[in-house]
């Protein structure tokens, strides 16, 4: 895993078999790293959690990183125990639930962590303004440089 200190942490909880709104934000995700140059792996780097540790095996997660251009190591893919993804979960605000046909119902935020560990804001769903989402990041990345 990258070394996160000093870093801002953009967090993130997905599943690869999700079929609507994981792969809409991991594509917006990428997008994302693109636009942030060289600051991407170098001072902000993304961390997308499964909430399916389960199936998410990590050679599931690499190829799903794959699929998505994800640039390793600025972007990591994490599985573990589902207690323990459980429990980073609820401190994100996410909640998460197997379902019957074996989908994870959960509420898709999107937060950044600053260089100290302290969340700084955090988007629901899918729908919110990349423009928006960069110029917050950048803020945050400027209040690290003056520190």
């Amino acid at each position: 895993m990258t070394d996160l200190r000093g870093k801002i942490v953009v967090v993130a909880f997905i599943y690869t078999r999700c079929a609507d709104v994981c792969p809409l934000l991991t594509a917006k995700m990428a997008g994302l790293q693109e636009r942030l140059g060289a600051d991407f792996g170098r001072n902000v780097v993304f961390a997308s959690i499964t909430v399916d540790p389960e199936r998410d095996t990590p050679g599931v997660l690499a190829r799903y990183a794959r699929t998505h251009r994800a640039d390793l190591p600025g972007w990591t893919f994490l599985t573990g125990r589902r207690a323990d993804i459980e429990g980073v979960a609820l401190r994100y605000g996410v909640v998460m639930r197997k379902t019957a046909d074996g989908s994870v119902d959960h509420n898709l935020l999107t937060s950044i962590v600053d260089r100290r560990g302290v969340m700084r804001v955090q988007y629901l769903g899918t729908r919110f303004d990349p423009d928006e989402f960069l110029a917050d990041l950048r803020s945050v990345l400027r209040e690290g440089r003056r520190q």
